[in-house]
């Protein structure tokens, strides 16, 4: 003789047909495990987020600075224009200059993005004149 699809086991190990309520809450209890599994499985991966590293204009003169792939230098020009600077960077695979803007009532500093490992100098200049070039070297590492 065949057992039904939804039986218990008694305590004596024989088959007892389930009611219609004890039913639905084994079908519940196997949906709820079924939707559980199926989302931790679609959940993203998490990318560790790496914080910039900020400095002041004036502080970059002859500074060495040390950065990690995908971290951003951002620079406070102070008093001086965001959009008043540019940079040459001596290795362009390495470093990556982001011109600093304004937009509406955003204000965006000018930076760096580090690109990949190695070293470079880096020479900023200011279109506003009277201050002298910025000299500095980024250390990119993992």
């Amino acid at each position: 003789m065949a057992r039904p699809l939804f039986a218990v086991l008694d305590r004596h190990g024989g088959a007892e047909h389930t009611g219609p309520m004890n039913t639905l809450r084994v079908f519940a209890a196997a949906i709820v495990v079924s939707a559980a599994v199926g989302l931790s499985a679609c959940s993203p991966a998490t990318t560790p987020v790496i914080a910039p590293v900020t400095m002041e204009a004036d502080d970059l003169q002859g500074a060495s600075v040390d950065l990690v792939v995908g971290q951003v230098l951002n620079i406070n020009t102070g008093d001086l224009a965001v959009d008043s600077y540019t940079a040459e960077i001596a290795d362009g695979a390495i470093l990556e200059f982001v011109q600093g803007r304004e937009d509406g009532s955003a204000v965006y500093n000018p930076g760096f993005t580090a690109k990949a490992v190695g070293e470079t100098e880096v020479t900023m200049t200011n279109e506003q004149g009277g201050i002298q070039p910025l000299e500095f070297t980024v250390t990119v590492t993992e």
